[in-house]
């Protein structure tokens, strides 16, 4: 009895031990290279492949602090994304690990080579930003789940950008964004391969970095008394105060945060226009003496700095002389846009300041814009002493560019073709398809409210920033492109990412891929699987490629309400009519049909992914009378 009994609990244990490394193994999940932004080259090797499992290192060269980062940051990457814990440290590439190095020989510094075979996973770059694209592609590769190995399928790629400047901009004066909130923003940029982060820091609405000499601009200029509710002219107020700065210690630690991540900030204080919180700091900077208060609407203000005020010059340069300090870019962006010369035009000093320059009217310039150029000269002039050079809006065309700036082309692409023209550095980034605060969606009584306009993601997608005006010598200077999202109208930042997600994938391909590379129905097959790694962060996003629009036509001759249903993916739809939620076995649609009686209209779209079987789209639900 007691053998039987032995036996027994063997069998059982034996059979406990079976179920359980069942039941503990891994799932076995394939990577997929068709990522955003797409890669250059990509070159699959046949069946084999390299298994992404726990333990398995990533191994960097000794004594190189960025690449360490690079191999953190994959570590992260990686785990975040699938579970998958692996290791790093230093040393020489060996087989069984994913290799980073710096061997690859190519022109262009961003360049890199993703190799995948049985043996290892190397990633070379001619630099450490390279590698970090690298790692970018293999991040984006990954399925998205958890508790899972990856199967990386052998693949050659080869990459490189399309443009050396990639940007992106972030106002903080209207609406203010914590440190940690900021430093997301960074990370989203870093998905998307972009290395410009456009730090818009002061406006009329408010002052957001710390300036030692000038301590009014922190106690004063960064608090609005109230904000408009609504739309700019609605005249209702909210009665709360509103502020935030950030301290220089702050500016430096977000600085640290993106420069590991191969990011560059180019800081804006926004001269001689859109300055009235500074004025209500100190009076004396502008034409009349004020009083003043830090603007609680939106829109442009007609009080700007005096520049024919010995003082104002001297607060500009003090001011730049901090933020130069504080910032290692190249470049200072003084914004240069929206500056009324109503001010101007009555201000004794400022026309004292016209004459004593010599400057005159002409029939292309007044003499209050050569007034503007010559307050923008000024503060080249001091930043190039600094080791710095000038981004601004388009406006500084008013009055002559000034020697060595770059032009920052938002009112179309105008502004961007003559400067070229003049041989002035451009940086793409026209309202009309990178504002990234317009509308995604024609049915506004459905979005969050918005400054205005219409700007679908295809829209974003199919725009080249290669003006055809342009000779071949001319487009040399355009460096780059850039997605901008003013904040008038967006108080917190969940609200960002849906303005700017997925839009700044569409950007991200403008920006980085060749464009005989570029295909809008392949990007809209590529952005589920980056939707998903948005959701992997928690990242609020934007659905609109894959929502059914309902076009609904009446013939009153039959009486009859025409309707024709579509996505931009060009997805299945599925519809109902009695009200019931549909499904893939409800009516399809195939063509254009018509309603002639009271129903529920509900309809349902389709897009495969490769983490699920189906996304289902939110039911647009029509009442019709």
């Amino acid at each position: 009895m007691k053998r039987i009994s032995f036996n027994l609990m063997g069998v059982l244990c034996i059979l406990f031990s079976t179920c359980f490394y069942a039941c503990s193994e891994k799932r076995t999940l394939n990577s997929d290279y068709e990522i955003i932004p797409k890669p250059l080259d990509v070159n699959c090797k046949g069946d084999a492949s390299f298994l992404l499992k726990d333990g398995v290192a990533v191994i960097y060269p000794e004594n190189n602090r960025k690449m360490q980062d690079n191999a953190e940051f994959l570590v992260d990457y990686v785990e975040r994304q699938t579970g998958v814990k692996l290791t790093s440290h230093a040393g020489m590439p060996v087989d069984g690990a994913i290799c980073l190095t710096l061997d690859l020989s190519d022109d262009n510094a961003e360049a890199y080579k993703l190799i995948v075979n049985d043996k290892r996973v190397c990633i070379s770059g001619v630099s450490e930003a390279g590698v970090f694209y690298g790692i970018q592609t293999l991040r984006k590769s990954l399925p998205v789940a958890q508790d899972i190995n990856v199967n990386l399928s052998a693949v050659e790629i080869y990459d490189k950008p399309r443009f050396a400047y990639r940007g992106a901009m972030l106002d903080v004066a209207r609406h203010f964004y914590t440190v940690d909130e900021v430093k997301t923003f960074i990370d989203m940029l870093a998905l998307h391969n972009i290395n410009r982060f456009h730090w818009h820091l002061t406006d009329d609405q408010g002052w957001r970095i710390e300036i030692k000499k000038y301590p009014k601009l922190m106690s004063v200029a960064s608090e609005r008394k109230e904000t408009v509710v609504g739309r700019w002219y609605s005249g209702i107020y909210d009665g709360k105060p509103y502020g935030g700065y950030y301290t220089q210690d702050e500016l430096r630690d977000v600085i640290d945060y993106a420069a590991k991540r191969h990011i560059t900030i180019i800081p804006e204080v926004d001269l001689p226009g859109h300055m009235q919180a500074a004025l209500t700091a100190y009076p004396e900077l502008g034409c009349t003496g004020g009083p003043y208060e830090v603007r609680t609407i939106w829109g442009v203000s007609q009080d700007v700095l005096c520049v024919g005020n010995d003082f104002t010059l001297q607060f500009v340069k003090d001011v730049l002389s901090e933020v130069a300090d504080i910032f290692p870019s190249e470049y200072i962006h003084i914004g240069g846009d929206e500056c009324p010369k109503v001010r101007w035009e009555k201000c004794p000093k400022c026309q004292e300041r016209i004459k004593s320059l010599g400057l005159k009217s002409d029939a292309k310039h007044t003499k209050e814009q050569r007034l503007q150029s010559y307050m923008i000269q000024e503060a080249a002039k001091y930043l190039k002493e600094k080791g710095k050079r000038i981004i601004g809006w388009t406006e500084i065309l008013e009055g002559g560019l000034v020697p060595d700036a770059t032009l920052m082309s938002w009112i179309g692409e105008s502004g961007g073709i003559e400067a070229a023209h003049q041989h002035h550095d451009v940086i793409m980034t026209p309202n009309t398809y990178l504002y990234f605060d317009y509308y995604q969606s024609k049915k506004v009584e459905d979005e969050p409210l918005a400054i205005g306009g219409y700007l679908p993601i295809e829209k974003t997608y199919n725009y080249e920033p290669m003006p055809k005006e342009l000779t071949k010598e001319e487009q040399q200077y355009i460096k780059g492109v850039q997605a901008n999202l003013w904040t008038e109208y967006i108080p917190v930042f969940s609200q960002v990412q849906y303005m700017v997600l997925p839009r700044l994938g569409a950007a991200a391909e403008v920006q980085w891929t060749d464009p005989s590379k570029k295909d809008y129905k392949d990007f809209l097959r590529r952005v589920p699987h980056l939707v998903a790694v948005y959701d992997c962060y928690g990242w609020n996003c934007a659905t609109h490629v894959y929502d059914v629009n309902v076009d609904m036509k009446a013939d009153t001759v039959n009486h009859v309400l025409n309707v024709q249903l579509s996505t931009m993916a060009d997805d299945p739809i599925y519809y109902t009519l009695d009200g019931q939620d549909p499904t893939e076995k409800s009516l399809k649609y195939t063509k254009p049909f018509t309603i002639d009686q009271s129903v529920v209209l509900k309809t349902m779209a389709v897009h495969p992914d490769r983490t699920s079987k189906y996304l289902l789209i939110p039911f647009v639900s029509i009442r019709l009378p």
